[in-house]
């Protein structure tokens, strides 16, 4: 079987001494959704910077397709096929749609090539090409965002607290996608605070409390039924 297209091993990180990550273990393998759960201050977006090479490691290996890559750059990480979309969005607000799409040729592709991957995933965008991006809803955004992360044809795609502010339908809407996305042989790893916006299209979960790993196993009923209980003993 071949190696997963990324994996974190045994991750110690924090911030100025002080400890967030304790030995986190995660892997994810072409093809497959992980969702990474757990409530506010767990690690969750850390971990993230950590796996997209954003954040240092106290100690621990990351491993893209097998190859350690722990003192790799962010920009060396995001050429070998990293992509990380955090939280809020990142789009242009003063730019439109498009002008936001073109800023993405510094990848090889053309302008009609990525207009086209953005408009054929989210229709509505080609609607709105003449539009400045802070004009747009915060769901349109974060297609806006996502559609600018694929031009870039990632082999790992790192997402962070998408559904962040959006209606439920919408989020449906976008996970349809990243599940789509992952179809095409993508290794997606989703940081999630509610769990039940990712769980339903997820192959796999872990949930990080105070910053270790407390459960890795099937996204299922019984971690469905088991998160309560995760969620508020982190608090204890």
């Amino acid at each position: 079987m071949n190696p997963p297209l990324l994996e974190l091993r045994d991750i110690r990180a924090g911030y100025g001494g002080i400890s967030a990550l304790h030995g986190v273990n995660i892997s994810v393998r072409a093809g497959h959704v992980v969702a990474l759960l757990g409530p506010n201050g767990a690690g969750k977006t850390t971990t993230q910077k950590v796996a997209a090479r954003v954040h240092p490691v106290d100690s621990g290996r990351v491993l893209y397709g097998g190859r350690d890559v722990t003192g790799m750059s962010s920009r060396d990480a995001a050429r070998a096929g990293v992509c990380l979309i955090p939280e809020g969005r990142g789009v242009f607000p003063n730019l439109t749609v498009r002008e936001n799409l073109w800023m993405m040729t510094f990848t090889g592709k053309t302008r009609e090539q990525i207009e086209d991957i953005a408009f054929t995933r989210f229709p509505i965008l080609k609607e709105r090409a003449a539009q400045t991006a802070g004009t747009l809803s915060g769901g349109e955004q974060q297609m806006l965002a996502l559609t600018r992360g694929l031009a870039s044809d990632p082999a790992v795609l790192l997402l962070d607290e998408l559904s962040m502010g959006l209606a439920p339908l919408v989020v449906e809407k976008l996970y349809d996608q990243v599940a789509e996305i992952a179809r095409e042989g993508v290794a997606v790893l989703v940081v999630e605070q509610f769990a039940s916006a990712v769980l339903d299209m997820a192959d796999h979960a872990a949930v990080l409390v105070r910053g270790r790993v407390e459960y890795d196993g099937p996204p299922g009923e019984s971690l469905k039924k088991e998160l309560a209980n995760l969620y508020l003993g982190s608090a204890s």
